[in-house]
């Protein structure tokens, strides 16, 4: 369970989507409040999907081989294999020249309930759908899968958590090496998508597998 959580909380803290929203944010007037908001809503987001998790479980993990122990594995099989495809799909096709999304525009104006709601609707939801169903297997009894899941959700906030604490400490710096950095996400976003689709999607995948068999 460790290393499946490893796997996808580095996925998704990586994700170059959010991170260009996000650096936008801290750009924007008020840029530390808002990059504030939308990073506790994301945390928040990854917080509430573990503990319904837990709340399912009554965080004992399923038994072996039981129905829903082979429906966890079976759902990450199948995210899985979805990420593979989106990403063999994703890199067959030609390029796509693409500007920035409409709301960009309206960023400097936006508050920071809409920066909240934002991180909700940038959520990578097959990974933390991944996440969830990994999380079936924690055993609450245990210090060590306590210390698995907390890692996880600080993992898979961790980039936006340096991100606002650089602004908060070296503002003038920081702005002008972060926007460097979203123009870079934004040149490599496709390459990006692709390779994280395909590594934790094959990770998943083989994984999964030998669940089940062995």
């Amino acid at each position: 369970m460790v290393l499946d959580l490893v796997v996808i909380g580095l996925a998704i803290t990586m994700g170059p989507l959010h991170n260009s929203a996000f650096i936008l944010l801290l750009s924007s007037r008020s840029g530390v409040r808002k990059g504030l908001a939308f990073l506790l809503s994301w945390l928040a987001n990854l917080v509430v999907v573990i503990t319904l998790v837990l709340l399912l479980t009554g965080g004992q993990p399923p038994t072996r081989h039981s129905a829903p122990s082979t429906g966890a594995i079976a759902a990450k099989l199948a995210i899985g294999v979805a990420l593979v495809l989106y990403g063999a799909h994703r890199r067959r096709r030609p390029p796509r020249p693409h500007g920035p999304p409409r709301w960009t525009a309206r960023v400097d104006n936006a508050s920071w309930v809409t920066a909240a709601g934002l991180a909700w609707v940038l959520q990578p939801w097959g990974l933390v759908g991944a996440g969830a169903a990994t999380a079936l297997d924690a055993d609450l009894s245990t210090l060590t899968d306590w210390l698995a899941l907390t890692g996880y959700c600080l993992l898979a906030t961790l980039s936006l958590v340096v991100m606002e604490m650089y602004v908060v400490w070296a503002p003038a710096s920081a702005h002008a090496r972060l926007n460097a950095l979203r123009s870079w996400l934004g040149g490599h976003q496709e390459q990006l998508i692709v390779t994280l689709s395909l590594v934790v999607g094959l990770w998943l995948t083989a994984h999964s597998i030998y669940e089940l068999v062995a």
